[in-house]
Order: C-alpha cells, then sequence, then structure tokens
C-alpha cells in the first residue's frame, strides 16, 4: 500500500489500535496526525516511530466530545499538511465503571 501525499488524522492514536493504524498509515507514507486527549507522551512515542521509519507525523492534542477541538484538530492539520484525505475516527469513551 502506498499512500504517499496523502494525509491522515487518526484519532485516538497514542495507543491500541488507534497507534497500530497510526503506525500503519506512516509505513504506507502518508503523512500522519496522532491525535490524543490526554496522553501527550505515548502520542509523542508514536510520532517518533513513525518519523524514524521515514515516515512524517505529528501529534495534535483534542477532546473529540468537544466540538471546538474537533475542528481546531482538522483546521491545525489543514495548517501543517495544506489538505487532509483519510479520517479514521477511532477516539472512544468509556461510559461504564468496572464491576
Amino acid at each position: 500500500m502506498n499512500l504517499q501525499g496523502k494525509v491522515a488524522i487518526i484519532t485516538g492514536a497514542s495507543r491500541g489500535i488507534g497507534k497500530a493504524i497510526a503506525e500503519l498509515l506512516g509505513r504506507a507514507k502518508a503523512a500522519v496526525v496522532v491525535n490524543y486527549a490526554n496522553q501527550a507522551d505515548k502520542a509523542e512515542e508514536v510520532v517518533k516511530t513513525i518519523n524514524q521509519e521515514g515516515g512524517s507525523a505529528i501529534a495534535i492534542q483534542g477532546d473529540m466530545s468537544k466540538v471546538t477541538e474537533i475542528e481546531s484538530l482538522f483546521s491545525t492539520t489543514k495548517e501543517h499538511f495544506k489538505h487532509i484525505d483519510i479520517v479514521v475516527n477511532n477516539a472512544g469513551q468509556g461510559f461504564l465503571s468496572l464491576m
């Protein structure tokens, strides 16, 4: 898969499935936006991995339950990469407490 020239936003990309998707798209040469809500250090690790493997990635903080932060994610991405081609909505919110 070659995604050279494509820009991908992955929400919830600092860990788990989102991290795996971000790294896969980075290896496919997409420019990757690693979105995270609270774990900047983990998001930066994902960015570092993608960049070290020859990809291009940045981390952008944003809570996807807040419209203004979603808008900011998209506008910041467009400022940095000029366009958006792929959006993976992976961010999740746990509402049930452990029993």
